[in-house]
């Protein structure tokens, strides 16, 4: 039988087929999506989740005209599929692919490209408010899922869509998860609405509905006026939705194709801002997702026949590490408290909330909010650890600020995937988090290169009566710790190797095992360099400016943007020692030094090795930079 995929080439192609034909090209996006992520890892089972409702979205609105808006994103992949780039999707997350992401450099039907949470609703309204103005007449969807609508973001949107007077759909995507299970009383509702409905009765609303829902014309008002009586009687989430004055239509069965396209097509009429709740099961169509959605959220490749759980590889992690030593932290000292948004498996809290149910806080998509309930926790004598990724903790920095730096409290911010991030790409490296926290009086900020650092790192921010930032990457952790011969202490670095030549490689972080490793390389050449490991971002250890007045060249390392990052942060001490002290060995030093890191633009997804080579953080780059200023090339006189 001939794949009825293979002749879909976009949404048009969708318009002719018949409702049997639309479930068999369903159920062929599930296999491409499952064999693709089984090589390439990716976000499985929040896009098996989806595929019917992706469908009848794109049956219902035409969004090369009309503007589809993701929440997080991560969940586009039959919208990809059906946008006309199903022959690229073998190369999803790849360098030079598809992003895992909706892409507007990828098509014309993919708006923003997004990757966090809550911006959907936002962002839509201000495209309805852009076509209001405009009196452009393009449909305005939103798609949003229960975690998300959480998010502050999304609660500050919902509250001003009385500002829109024309349509835009609010499409509320239900499965009861985020990355983890939907946190908070807004789930605990949701949940309550989900044990009170069979499909059955799903079904029997969607058919209510449909009798109801008017075509266009002077009747929208009477009759939305009489539906929403039916809905109050019989759906609590109405309630909710309608004291905000958003008209509320659901739930229905988010697998039930002709259902919402016929509902789709009908509330497109509306003049109106409405929201529509769907169910969808999160995982459907591959065993191990359905029963595990946790483990397949983000995945990386797996044996598919098996149909076995992803494989977290056999070397131990960063995230692992971390995980291990606050829950034995926390086994030592009961005022320890750890904080998730929603990231328990991702940020290594699995073994602590075992442990440790009581003093464990999982706050849902609401980085802002964790960091104040830290903050209040710290205010009564509690040391909490908000455990959250770089690019998510940057939407939290007004918090941060306010609330913890400001005040002085021991908050412990242990910021996970620091650095370049690999196959997420642009919408999830950790390159700035270093560059948004130095600003701040009062925050340490360390940067472990290696397990023993970590450990000592978590220890140090245990007993210290002030904000502090431990930052590490989606890494394995090295096998030598490359420092516990020496004291680990606050603001100070630590000498690894002492060479004879000008040149001295001072790096922060994980780039010191890459520096140690390009030593090795220069001398076997001849070369005899020196490795400093900084330790900490801030404060800085001004003895390293001795190498500056010692006329050496010193080359700085760090898996961050050198834009506000470590370098520029030991550029700016320099410069301000030299003048205030007028050193001018300092000033001489200064004018030789080289900053290595990301440079200013955003890094396209690919390996990280890959990133971290075009960072020039590699062994075999750092080598290079080395022997250009021993050697550098000769001026053409010809």
């Amino acid at each position: 039988m001939t794949k009825l995929l293979e002749t879909i080439n976009g949404p048009e192609d969708l318009q002719a087929l018949t409702h049997d034909q639309l479930i068999q090209v369903a159920g062929e996006i599930r296999d491409v999506i499952t064999h693709s992520v089984s090589r390439t890892g990716g976000h499985l089972a929040s896009n098996l989740g989806v595929v019917e409702l992706t469908i009848a979205m794109h049956r219902a609105f035409d969004f090369h005209r009309d503007r589809l808006l993701w929440d997080v994103g991560h969940q586009c992949y039959a919208h990809k599929i059906l946008t006309g780039r199903r022959e690229m999707f073998d190369r999803l997350r790849q360098e030079n692919g598809l992003s895992g992401f909706p892409s507007p450099a990828e098509s014309d039907c993919d708006v923003f490209s997004v990757g966090h949470a809550g911006t959907s609703i936002a962002t839509a309204l201000g495209m309805a408010l852009g076509a209001q103005h405009r009196g452009s007449d393009e449909k305005i969807v939103a798609l949003v899922g229960d975690a998300s609508i959480v998010n502050g973001l999304s609660f500050e949107a919902l509250n001003n869509l009385s500002l829109v007077k024309r349509q835009l759909l609010i499409v509320l995507n239900d499965n009861s998860m985020a990355i983890d299970v939907t946190q908070g009383a807004m789930a605990g509702f949701m949940s309550r609405v989900r044990l009170s409905h069979t499909y059955e009765d799903i079904r029997k609303t969607t058919n209510r509905m449909l009798e109801h829902l008017p075509l266009i014309g002077p009747r929208v008002e009477e009759t939305l006026e009489n539906v929403k009586k039916t809905l109050r009687m019989a759906i609590t989430p109405s309630r909710l939705f309608e004291s905000l004055n958003i008209p509320y239509f659901g739930p229905i069965d988010g697998h039930d194709i002709g259902s919402m396209i016929e509902l789709f097509k009908g509330l497109s009429e509306l003049d109106r801002p409405a929201l529509l709740h769907v169910y969808t099961k999160k995982g459907k169509g591959f065993t191990p997702a359905d029963d595990n959605p946790c483990k397949y959220h983000s995945t990386g490749p797996f044996a598919l026949d098996s149909e076995s759980e992803p494989s977290a590889g056999g070397q131990r992690s960063f995230t692992e590490a971390f995980g291990d030593k606050l829950a034995e932290l926390g086994g030592r000292d009961e005022k320890i408290i750890a904080i998730t948004a929603a990231m328990p498996d991702g940020t290594g809290l699995v073994n602590f909330r075992r442990r440790f149910k009581s003093r464990y806080y999982d706050i849902g998509i609401a980085e802002s909010v964790a960091v104040d309930i830290a903050a209040g926790m710290a205010k009564q004598g509690l040391k909490p650890f908000v455990c959250i990724y770089s690019t998510f903790l940057q939407r939290s920095f007004d918090q941060i600020f306010q609330e913890a730096s400001l005040q002085n409290l021991p908050v412990v911010f242990c910021i996970d995937r620091a650095g370049a991030v690999g196959n997420d790409g642009p919408t999830h490296h950790g390159l700035w988090d270093i560059g948004c926290l130095r600003l701040l009086p009062n925050l340490v900020i360390a940067a472990p290169a290696d397990e023993w650092e970590l450990c000592r790192s978590l220890e140090l921010a245990a007993e210290t009566q002030k904000p502090f930032a431990i930052r590490y990457p989606k890494e394995t952790v090295p096998d030598d710790d490359f420092g516990s011969h020496m004291p680990y202490e606050v603001g100070k670095s630590a000498l690894l190797r002492e060479g004879d030549s000008e040149y001295v490689l001072i790096a922060l972080g994980t780039p010191v095992g890459q520096a140690l490793q390009a030593a090795e390389l220069l001398e076997k050449d001849g070369l005899s360099v020196t490795v400093v490991n900084a330790r900490f971002a801030k404060p800085l250890d001004e003895a390293m400016l001795d190498w500056f007045r010692m006329g050496k060249t010193v080359i700085t390392l760090e898996d961050h943007s050198i834009a506000g990052g470590f370098g520029s942060a030991l550029f700016e001490m320099a410069s301000r020692k030299a003048l205030n002290d007028r050193d001018e060995a300092l000033r001489d030093g200064i004018s030789r030094m080289v900053l290595l890191g990301a440079g200013d633009d955003y890094l396209p997804a690919a390996a990280r090795d890959k990133q971290l080579f075009w960072m020039n953080l590699t062994a075999d780059k750092i080598v290079q930079t080395v022997k250009g200023l021993t050697c550098p090339p000769q001026k053409d006189d010809t």
